[in-house]
């Protein structure tokens, strides 16, 4: 079995606050690392270089565990190349990445001794970036909040682990202890978790998108192609079933000219993400609120200590503090 995600970053337990996007802040990375886990956020959570600086310097002001960065490496992302160059700067403990190859990452986090995890959904693209030198593999699975994948859990592990040979991250339904242990028996390194810890207090969204994370359920999550060009799960409110999940026909036209491709896409996430920020950080009657399946097991807003305690209550402590 490949190292476990404690061992590989000298931590309590394999369990990391997944990052998430307009979700994820300072107060749930520090709240993480006093539990026993890691965490990291998206760079993307951060308008200027200066306030996502000024971020990982509190964080380390803080602490001297290790978190991580999330980073958008497609070109969707205008801000990805001075963001790496932050990051490096900076030396992040890890570096996680989506949407596009990693190559770049990897080749400029290597000499600085920063891990590379990279986001997969399938086989294919999992043995890319081994061969390219990631550290390890998070595999998004079909129970997985945001952009999810299309493989249940046990199937991707199972996979990823007989085909590849460094560590293997599960991401998506995990809300309890027992779920840990499961996909660890599986041969998963550790777990991604992200939904539970979006109704903590140290969340900084609206109280109106948590209350909806407690009055919604697992079968009201939808996937929706209308927010980021790209497959997304959100809470199927009033006004999602008024917006459609699908592209409409005008968008997908565009979306098969290749020349127009990469703009359309930047158009269609440019909207969809303001969509998504409005909803998060204020009630509006045009809700675009994201998650995973694992919102059937949220039940009320407690602070992030209290959910890190659901998720390892009987796990076994790799490494003393």
């Amino acid at each position: 079995m490949a190292t476990t995600l404690d061992k590989l970053l000298n931590i309590e337990y394999p369990i990391l606050v997944a990052p998430m996007f307009l979700i994820s802040n300072t107060k749930m990375i520090k709240a993480a690392l006093d539990n026993g886990i890691t965490a990291a956020f998206p760079a993307l959570n951060y308008r200027t270089d200066k306030e996502l600086r000024d971020a990982i310097n509190e964080i380390k002001a803080y602490t001297s565990k290790p978190f991580g960065v999330n980073l958008i490496v497609n070109k969707s992302n205008f801000k990805y190349k001075d963001q790496l160059k932050t990051l490096v700067e900076l030396k992040v403990d890890f570096i996680i990445t989506s949407l596009g190859s990693p190559q770049e990452v990897i080749e400029q986090c290597k000499p600085a001794g920063i891990k590379v995890f990279c986001d997969v959904v399938d086989l294919d693209y999992a043995k890319k970036v081994e061969a390219l030198g990631a550290d390890a593999l998070i595999a998004v699975n079909n129970q997985a909040g945001g952009h999810a994948g299309k493989i249940s859990p046990k199937e991707l592990i199972t996979l990823l682990t007989t085909h590849c040979k460094i560590p293997v991250i599960s991401a998506g339904g995990i809300a309890f202890a027992k779920d840990v242990k499961e996909v660890i028996s599986w041969g998963a390194a550790g777990v991604s978790v992200g939904t539970i810890f979006m109704a903590s207090h140290e969340a900084g969204i609206s109280q109106d998108y948590k209350q909806a994370l407690i009055d919604y359920g697992a079968k009201d999550i939808v996937m929706s192609s209308k927010l980021s060009g790209s497959p997304l799960t959100v809470i199927n409110t009033p006004y999602v079933q008024q917006l459609g999940t699908e592209a409409t026909w005008f968008e997908r036209l565009l979306n098969k000219n290749k020349r127009l491709k990469k703009y359309v896409k930047l158009l269609i996430a440019w909207k969809g993400m303001k969509k998504i920020e409005k909803a998060a950080f204020g009630a509006t009657y045009k809700t675009v609120w994201c998650a995973g399946p694992a919102i059937e097991h949220v039940h009320d807003i407690r602070p992030m200590g209290e959910i890190v305690k659901q998720v390892t209550s009987g796990l076994e402590l790799r490494v003393k503090s």
